[in-house]
C-alpha cells in the first residue's frame, strides 16, 4: 500500500518529465535504428515456389533495395497453405525490419478462405509500400461468338450454366475474377478448377473462357488462338491498349493481382519510411518499370497509409466475394 501511496504523491510535473523522457528516449533509439537500417542482410518471405510470379517480383523488389540501401534483401520462399506459412512466419519475426513479407491477393482472400488462421493479416502486417499491379485479362476460346463482353453476357444468359469457365483453382484469384464478374453481370457459368494448366483445355474449348494474368496469355492473344475481350482493371492496359476494360461494361468492376511489402505490426514508422522510399525511388526507374513489364505488371507505388487502406478494401471486397459464392477450397 505505502508504493501506492508513494505514486500517488508524485508531482504531476515529474510524472510528465518522466513519461516524455521515455518517449523521447524510445523516439531517439527509434530514429538511430532507421539511421543504421539495414545494417545487414534483410529477407523478404515469398509465400510462393522459387519461379512463382510473386517470386519474381519479390526478386526484383529485393535486387532493388540492395542496390538503394546498400545490403543485401535475399528472397526467402516458404510456400503452403496458400501463402499462409509464410505470412505467419513473418507474423512471428521480430519487429526489426529485417523479415519482410512479399504481399499479395492471397494474403486478403485468406483471411475469408480459412476459418482456422491464428493471426489476423491486418492487425499483424504492417504495410510499408505497394509494389506493382497485374492486371488480367477475360480471353475466350475464338469458337464462342461473343466478340465484346455486352455480346458475352446476352449469351451467358440465354445460355446459363452452358459455359465453362476455367480456373487455376478453388479461391484463386483468376476464381475470384469470374465470381465477381458473375455476380455483377448477373450471369452463371461452370467452375471448372485446374490444380495444372488450364491452357490445353482452353485452347482445344473444352474450357470457354478465363480470367488470366496479362503475361500468360498475351502471346495466344496476339496469335489469334484465343480472343481478348475485356482487361480486368479499372482502365484499359499499355500491354493490350486495344482491349477495353470489364468496367466499361459493368460497372465497378476491378480485379487484379498487384504485390507489395509488409513487415510484422510494430515496426518502427521510420524503418518502415525507409522501405517505402526504397520502393518508391526504385519505381521510378525505367529499368524496372521495363522489368515489372516483362512479367506482365506495372507500377503501383503506394505509400504505407495508402497500401493500408488498400488492403483492407481488398480484404473486405474478395470477402464479400466468397461469402455471396459459397467458395470453399478443396
Amino acid at each position: 500500500m505505502a508504493k501506492v501511496v508513494q505514486v500517488a504523491n508524485l508531482k504531476p510535473g515529474i510524472t510528465i518529465m518522466r513519461l516524455r523522457r521515455r518517449e523521447f528516449l524510445r523516439l531517439a533509439a527509434s530514429a538511430a535504428a532507421a539511421e543504421t537500417y539495414p545494417s545487414r542482410p534483410v529477407r523478404i518471405v515469398a509465400g510462393f515456389p522459387a519461379g512463382n510470379a510473386s517470386d519474381i517480383v519479390a526478386r526484383l523488389a529485393a535486387q532493388a533495395l540492395s542496390e538503394r540501401l546498400g545490403e543485401q534483401f535475399i528472397v526467402d520462399n516458404r510456400p503452403g497453405a496458400g501463402g499462409n506459412i509464410g505470412t505467419e512466419f513473418v507474423v512471428r519475426a521480430t519487429s526489426d525490419g529485417y523479415t519482410l513479407l512479399l504481399v499479395s491477393p492471397s494474403t486478403t482472400t485468406n483471411a475469408t478462405l480459412y476459418g482456422n488462421l491464428t493471426f489476423n493479416f491486418l492487425h499483424d502486417i504492417a504495410p510499408a509500400a505497394g509494389i506493382a499491379r497485374a492486371p488480367y485479362v477475360m480471353v475466350l476460346n475464338p469458337a464462342l461468338s461473343a466478340k465484346t463482353v455486352p455480346e458475352f453476357i446476352a449469351y451467358a444468359k440465354a445460355n446459363p450454366g452452358k459455359i465453362n469457365m476455367a480456373s487455376s483453382g478453388n479461391g484463386s484469384l483468376s476464381h475470384m475474377c469470374g465470381a465477381l464478374f458473375m455476380t455483377m453481370a448477373g450471369v452463371n457459368m461452370v467452375h471448372v478448377p485446374y490444380r495444372a494448366s488450364f491452357m490445353p483445355d482452353l485452347l482445344a474449348g473444352q474450357v470457354q473462357v478465363v480470367f488470366a494474368p496479362i503475361s500468360q496469355v498475351i502471346e495466344y492473344i496476339r496469335d489469334g488462338k484465343l480472343r481478348g475481350l475485356a482487361v480486368s482493371t479499372e482502365a484499359r492496359q499499355e500491354m493490350l491498349p486495344d482491349t477495353p476494360a470489364v468496367g466499361e461494361f459493368v460497372k465497378g468492376y476491378e480485379a487484379s493481382g498487384w504485390y507489395g511489402i509488409g513487415a510484422p505490426t510494430g515496426t518502427s514508422t521510420e524503418i518502415i519510411d525507409v522501405l517505402y522510399r526504397g520502393i518508391s525511388a526504385a519505381l521510378a526507374d525505367p529499368a524496372m518499370k521495363a522489368h515489372l513489364a516483362d512479367v506482365g505488371a506495372v507500377p503501383m507505388p503506394l505509400a504505407p497509409t495508402a497500401f493500408g487502406k488498400f488492403l483492407a478494401a481488398e480484404t473486405e471486397k474478395w470477402g464479400n466475394v466468397i461469402r455471396a459464392a459459397n467458395i470453399k477450397l478443396d
